[in-house]
């Protein structure tokens, strides 16, 4: 008997050992090129998954009073903490922002929520009304020409309050449009050239009091995920069987990786950006299509600070279908900027993203 309770410790020191070795990986996957090596880097994705079990195993070693064995996990958690935090960081929101700072808001609106109006009136519209926000950074801007739906229109009207805005269409197609209202002065505004049909980024300067602010609003590369594909993924969770979970993940896990290596460059064009700006003061925000743990957002990240990660709470899962729960909307600042009260906004579901928005303040 005793040499049974001993040969289990061992299994499960093994299983330990491995979890630990795959959360490591996948808290460091941001630095595999997706370019040379996709399906590598979309191993960020299993962070959550790694992270559980791993807390488990070291529940378990502490139950059963095995302190050594307990060591192992402890380790792992360590040697990536700071994935851990940028994941779901713990902080406590402030009650009164600093009067001077700004409140800057991204969202991906999905065409106003595909223009719906319910009882004459746009969530989505009436959402971005009320939001107080000082800057509004829309992706997958779209208004349409029926008076059933949302108009350009019913928007020009609905966000009066914003004196300046600016509406660019993005990627190579022209088919796909980002868009910024703001009660700061639009100094100019320019797409970023990246390599997309259908994505793109959008840099504006915006005059803040005696300064001027660099801001790039960012559609990134999407994992066009069909509707089929989508019900997969859906399928697996539901009915896990061998060879449907098998299936399943070889078809996600491939259009994952192609969608990865597609963002690497946009990623990299960002970077750059930010990286030869002569501005003290910068905001990249939008849709990135990637989470905290990824290349994209630590090659952006690079020189700036994330929002969400440094006054954030909790997971802030951003995008909310499909059972595709990630934080993939992002607003990053220069370190020149101090964020305040973080908020992944769930009060709006139209759209199958929820907002992210975030008081801003200039460091003295």
């Amino acid at each position: 008997m005793k040499h049974l309770g001993h040969l289990i410790s061992i299994i499960l020191l093994a299983a330990n050992a491995c979890v630990a070795g795959l959360l490591l990986l996948s808290a460091y996957s941001p630095y595999v090129s997706p370019v040379q090596h996709a399906v590598l880097s979309c191993l960020g994705l299993a962070f959550p998954i790694f992270a559980v079990l791993n807390a488990g195993f070291l529940l378990l070693w502490l139950c059963i009073q095995q302190y050594k064995s307990a060591l192992l996990p402890l380790v792992a958690f360590l040697a990536c903490l700071p994935q851990l935090r940028d994941y779901c960081p713990l902080n406590f929101s402030t009650d009164s922002p600093p009067s001077e700072s700004r409140k800057i808001l991204s969202y991906n609106i999905m065409g106003f929520a595909k223009g719906v109006k319910e009882s004459g009136e746009n969530p989505v519209l009436e959402y971005l009304k009320e939001s107080g926000a000082d800057v509004l950074c829309l992706q997958e801007y779209h208004t349409y020409a029926p008076a059933t739906h949302v108009t350009q229109n019913d928007v020009d009207r609905a966000l009066k309050a914003y004196p300046y805005h600016h509406i660019g269409h993005v990627g190579t197609g022209r088919s796909n449009r980002v868009a910024c209202y703001s009660k700061l002065p639009i100094l100019s505004a320019r797409e970023l050239p990246t390599p997309s049909a259908y994505n793109g980024v959008m840099m504006y300067e915006l005059k803040w009091d005696n300064d001027t602010v660099l801001l790039l609003n960012a559609h990134l590369e999407s994992n066009k995920l069909t509707r089929s594909d989508k019900a997969i993924y859906e399928n697996m969770l539901t009915s896990p069987e061998k060879e449907t979970v098998k299936s399943g993940l070889r078809l996600l896990i491939r259009k994952l990786a192609k969608a990865s290596a597609l963002r690497a460059p946009q990623a990299d064009s960002i970077a750059q950006a930010v990286a030869s700006s002569r501005y003290r003061y910068i905001v990249v925000c939008g849709d990135f299509n990637d989470t905290a743990i990824s290349y994209a957002h630590r090659v952006i990240a690079g020189q700036l600070d994330d929002a969400f990660s440094e006054s954030g709470f909790g997971l802030g899962i951003s995008y909310h279908q499909n059972r595709f729960l990630f934080r993939i909307d992002h607003i990053l600042t220069s370190k020149s900027l101090q964020p305040y009260n973080c908020t992944v906004d769930r009060s709006v579901q139209a759209s199958d993203h929820y907002p992210i928005w975030c008081y801003l303040a200039k460091k003295q």
